[in-house]
């Protein structure tokens, strides 16, 4: 009897339960009719900016899963002053990323010397077939578009070092103007010794040296005694 009157007081509390979250506000988007409003730091896809490629094979040697792939050839440019010196460099043909592969760990994008790897909060790259994940460089290349700009520094953050070195030496000079200290002058540099062909003449003639002064603080020594 006891388990009979506990089954409807539960299904009251769980109608009234039901009731209160038909009249609440959803907090689900429904994809793909809303779109979600990712950060700016979203690791969505790995977006390539073809033109500060140097190919330097830095990101494929760093990165740990082997997933970058890129072939590049050498090309001589001519001088560009008469009688200069003709250089090469590297022409990019292919750069590929085997997103089976990846893991989003951003190694490629830190190591890359030329700003030429970025992250895209883009992440709608879904293939039926995985061999489709191999992704070339058109494809990398158009991701550029969706990149976002670079989020503003936090609210007291630290100064970035390449800044702070930059403003080094304007701060001395503001400190400078500003009363300090003026810098010592450098001492004159002293005047060579002349060679004994340039001295002027002695007592015995020209281009003989002095006789050596006697220290101030050694008495003279006594003449010898006359022999009787």
């Amino acid at each position: 009897m006891s388990e009979k009157r506990g089954v409807v007081p539960g299904l009251v509390k769980g109608l009234a339960t039901t009731a209160r979250t038909l009249t609440r506000h959803t907090h689900v988007q429904e994809y793909p009719d809303v779109r979600p409003s990712l950060p700016a730091r979203s690791r969505g896809v790995i977006a390539l900016l073809a033109e500060n490629c140097t190919s330097c094979m830095l990101c494929a040697r760093e990165c740990p899963d082997w997933c970058i792939y890129i072939d590049a050839h050498k090309e001589t440019v001519p001088a560009t002053t008469p009688g200069g010196r003709e250089r090469q460099r590297n022409v990019l043909d292919r750069f590929a990323i085997d997103f089976s592969l990846c893991m989003y760990c951003g190694i490629c994008i830190e190591v890359c010397p030329f700003d030429a790897l970025f992250w895209s909060p883009q992440f709608e790259y879904a293939e039926t077939d995985i061999r489709d994940l191999l992704h070339e460089k058109e494809r990398l290349g158009g991701w550029m578009e969706t990149v976002p700009p670079p989020p503003a520094p936090d609210a007291g953050a630290a100064e970035p070092p390449e800044i702070a070195a930059q403003r080094a030496p304007a701060r001395g000079v503001a400190r400078a103007g500003a009363g300090a200290r003026p810098a010592r002058p450098a001492r004159a540099e002293r005047p060579a010794r002349a060679s004994a062909t340039e001295r002027p003449e002695g007592p015995e003639g020209p281009g003989t040296e002095r006789p050596a002064r006697t220290p101030r603080n050694r008495a003279p020594e006594a003449a010898p005694e006359p022999e009787s």
